[in-house]
């Protein structure tokens, strides 16, 4: 079956062959012998040209041929012809099985091809190189022709079809290539070899015999007294532009080895030089092996010579094609990373490595990962070890010589112009938060610990604590890396900070000591310290006051708290001026010790003074109010003993008292009030909110933000912050003038006393008025003391003493009642929540709203 397709096969070429050639001959009349030799020949060139490997540049799509071939039939207007072939192609594309051609795209671009060289038949002068042309003009196969008809003067033939030109008789070829080279010797006075060779040294920053490197030029050139084509000059210039790049770096490595060490070079810099170095390494092997082929001569042209064993102009523009395209970045590189250095070079370096040419990103890949190499190794001494190993001053971690108290907020920081590109912000914050821990707690938490944590971030980030464990391209290696250690290591110092320097229970001891949570040690500290602090303050002693304070514990619930807690609590007196009581300059300080001085810094506790005393004097207004009703509550009783007293003078005493009984009812509403805002709503509130920030805390960073918010809200609430400064003095001015009325309660209560001594001593028995006119006699002899008068005397005196104390209630209640009103008034402008619910809590049932007239 196989040797009948054959058969059919060779019969259709043959069949083929002679239309092809009788279409291609002169006469129409007289069809060509089959057994002619001129036939024959054409057959077994047909046949050659069939079975042979060549492969059509075109993809194998009959389709696709198919539609191209009806395309160009209808764009030339033979649309019928085009609807034919449509029909044509259908019905052979559909014939499938025994019988059928298996190959028919071969079948449909041999038919194409036939048509085009057809078409070319007439459109050329000489068309016996085509393949419709394959029968020729003379049947010998020693029969001559002119290769393209007037363009050649050789003779061709066919011998077993193939073309064969024959020989030049006359010597035309070597006469030619003869004048060819006189011509090229009168054109050029030096010899390819000699430039080739000039461009070579030029290429390693030599000068050669006629390339030469011109300082005015800068660059290496050709001189013009030498006599070379244009051509021949440009390609130099071109060549040599490899060793101008080669000088730049060359100098730049000779410049920065001769610096080391310094600051200026560095270990990134040095690890930069010795990367390009061992590019330039490359650059000199391939130089070798373009010398050992410069010493062979370039052949002439008539000349047949092997492809690769000499070197002219043009082979050398190939062989420079890719080390030109790394030279050029090498330069480019040196240009931009002169003035930098450390991370700031790495990270230049990186932005030219985002290149789409797989050529250039390999080379910077492998540059970067030698450049990166000192740099990752800092990164993974710091997070693993806490080490800074930046001698030059390269990494982008910077430390400084600080107090144990100041190392984790000034100790190290981010230096932001030595952040290379290719490590983001938030790495880099967790890169610097992972050291610093470590140097915490080996510096101020004297532990070691964090060396556990480290060994076990490491193992489950799959990297190794060995040096030199991480480079460049493995970010993800060096994100998990960090993660880890910042996990466990931060876990760690929490729990350091929690258990072992217990700073819950020592922020609850502020809380209680010098915020005043803890009542009955304030209020028995506040009785015994009284009459010591209502002395001038140049006349108090600090350690009578110590005395005091230790005496205030013991006698309190502050005595069950740990010693350690109570040691810490000190007397402070603050700096005084003249005039100054005791009351203004006493407060309590905590000393809060290493560690955590890191969150009690000195700006914190002056902070907590700030509050401490605005708490101290609240409580001593509320102190004082609660003296003047110890003082004022007896004489609403034992007022029954002025009944024999005139009727005016009775009156007088009641409406007093009453008025002074009614103005401290309206100052306690409001010291009451105003209290429990600052206690329940500020420091209840602001404490709980502390707690629950503390337990989400994940490392110190958080510990710290999450108390800076609770003593800023201890601040704002309580009217010390900057937006809050008038509320504040007219509050201030408040409690000043709660203390003068307390001072007119007492004055109020001691005139008082007098005028009951003296009305009883006048209506007792001889005997006790004699007991009580000798106990009265040194009273009588102060300055304005009116018990010695006699009874009209006594009546007048105790009229115009009442008269003058309602008189000056009256002026304490109307200055009480305008700077009241005036601190009410400003709250609703106040921008935090809180300040405007405490109007709501004192002016409840809108009593002072109704007073003030509606604007």
């Amino acid at each position: 079956m196989e040797e009948e397709d054959q058969q059919k096969v060779a019969d259709l070429v043959k069949e083929l062959v002679i239309r092809l050639v009788a279409q291609n001959s002169t006469s129409e009349s007289h069809p060509p012998n089959p057994n002619s030799p001129h036939l024959q020949t054409s057959l077994r060139y047909a046949i050659r040209l069939l079975s042979s490997r060549l492969t059509p540049s075109v993809a194998p799509d009959a389709a696709a041929i198919a539609e191209s071939t009806k395309r160009r039939l209808a764009t030339q207007g033979k649309s019928s012809q085009a609807l034919t072939f449509a029909d044509l192609y259908t019905k052979f594309a559909s014939k499938t099985g025994p019988g059928s051609v298996n190959n028919k795209w071969a079948v449909l671009y041999l038919l194409k091809i036939i048509s085009e060289d057809r078409k070319s038949v007439n459109s050329q002068l000489d068309s016996s190189v085509l393949l419709p042309n394959l029968a020729l003009n003379d049947a010998g196969s020693g029969d001559e022709s002119r290769v393209l008809g007037g363009r050649g003067s050789g003779e061709k033939g066919w011998s077993n079809g193939v073309l064969l030109v024959s020989k030049d008789p006359e010597n035309l070829r070597e006469i030619a290539f003869r004048e060819f080279v006189n011509l090229i010797k009168e054109e050029n006075e030096v010899s390819e070899e000699a430039l080739v060779r000039d461009v070579l040294y030029a290429c390693q920053g030599i000068d050669g015999k006629y390339v030469k490197f011109d300082s005015s030029a800068d660059g290496y050139v050709l001189s013009d007294l030498i006599k070379v084509p244009r051509a021949t000059r440009i390609m130099v210039r071109k060549l040599c532009e490899l060793g101008w790049l080669f000088r730049k770096v060359k100098g730049y490595i000779s410049e920065s080895m001769d610096g080391f060490p310094s600051e200026d070079v560095g270990t990134i810099g040095q690890a930069f030089c010795a990367a390009l170095q061992d590019e330039l390494s490359d650059y000199y092997k391939l130089l070798a092996v373009l010398e050992a082929q410069a010493m062979n001569p370039i052949p002439l042209v008539s000349e047949t010579v092997s492809s690769g064993n000499y070197l002219s102009m043009r082979r050398l523009s190939v062989w420079f094609a890719e080390p030109m395209v790394k030279m050029r970045l090498m330069a480019v590189l040196v240009d931009k990373c002169r003035v930098l250095r450390g991370g700031a070079m790495a990270g230049a370096i990186h932005m030219h490595a985002q290149h789409g040419d797989p050529l250039v990103h390999e080379f910077m890949g492998r540059l970067l990962r030698r450049v990166c190499s000192p740099l990752f190794e800092m990164v993974r001494s710091w997070v693993l070890e806490g080490e800074l190993e930046d001698v030059f001053a390269e990494f982008f971690i910077v430390g400084q010589p600080v107090k144990a108290e100041s190392l984790w907020r000034e100790g190290y920081m981010l230096h932001a112009g030595m952040l290379p590109s290719f490590i983001s912000q938030s790495l880099a914050q967790r890169i610097l938060r992972t050291g610093k821990s470590i140097n915490f707690l080996r510096v101020c938490c004297d532990d070691r610990g964090w060396a556990d944590a480290a060994l076990e971030a490491a193992a489950a980030a799959g990297t190794t604590t060995r040096r030199w464990g991480l480079g460049y391209g493995e970010t993800d290696a060096l994100e998990s890396l960090v993660d880890g250690a910042a996990k466990r290591v931060d876990k760690h110092l929490l729990d350091v900070i929690y258990n072992q320097y217990k700073f819950k229970e020592h922020c609850l001891a502020i809380k209680r000591y010098l915020l005043l949570g803890q009542g009955d040690f304030v209020q028995y500290l506040m009785d015994i310290v009284g009459p010591e602090l209502s002395e001038p303050a140049n006349t108090i002693s600090s350690f009578q006051l110590a005395g005091l304070l230790e005496t205030a514990i013991r006698s309190s619930n502050a005595q069950y708290d740990d010693r350690d807690i109570l040691d810490r609590l000190k007397v402070k007196m603050m700096p005084h001026e003249t005039g100054d009581r005791g009351w203004d300059v006493f407060s309590l300080e905590y000393d809060a010790r290493v560690p955590l001085d890191t969150v009690f810094t000195e700006s914190v506790m002056t902070k907590y003074l700030r509050i401490f005393n605005f708490l101290w004097k609240l409580r001593r207004v509320e102190h004082a109010l609660i003296g003047a009703w110890k003082t004022m509550k007896p004489n609403c009783i034992t007022s029954r003993s002025f009944m024999k007293l005139q009727n005016a003078v009775k009156l007088q005493l009641l409406s007093t008292l009453r008025r002074c009984q009614v103005l401290w009812d309206e100052m306690n509403h409001f010291v009451s009030n105003f209290q429990y805002y600052i206690m329940f709503e500020v420091l209840e509130v602001s404490w709980s909110d502390f707690l629950n920030e503390m337990e989400v805390a994940k490392d110190l960073d958080d510990l710290l933000a999450a108390h800076e918010k609770y003593l800023h809200s201890i601040v704002e609430k309580s009217l010390l912050g900057e937006r809050s400064q008038t509320l504040y003095s007219s509050l201030f001015a408040l409690f000043d003038l709660i203390l003068k009325f307390r001072s007119h309660a007492d004055r109020l209560s001691e005139g008082i006393n007098e005028l009951q001594a003296r009305t009883m001593e006048s209506s007792a028995p001889s005997r006790v008025k004699s007991k009580t006119k000798k106990r009265l006699n040194d009273r009588s002899s102060e300055p304005g003391s009116w018990i010695s008068d006699g009874r009209k005397a006594l009546t007048q005196r105790a009229g115009e003493f009442l008269r003058n104390m309602g008189q000056d209630l009256d002026a304490v209640a109307k200055e009480y009642s305008s700077l009241l009103e005036d601190f009410i008034s400003k709250l609703p402008m106040q921008q935090h929540v809180d300040l405007k619910f405490l109007l709501f809590r004192l002016d409840f049932t809108e009593f002072y709203s109704q007073l003030r007239p509606s604007t």
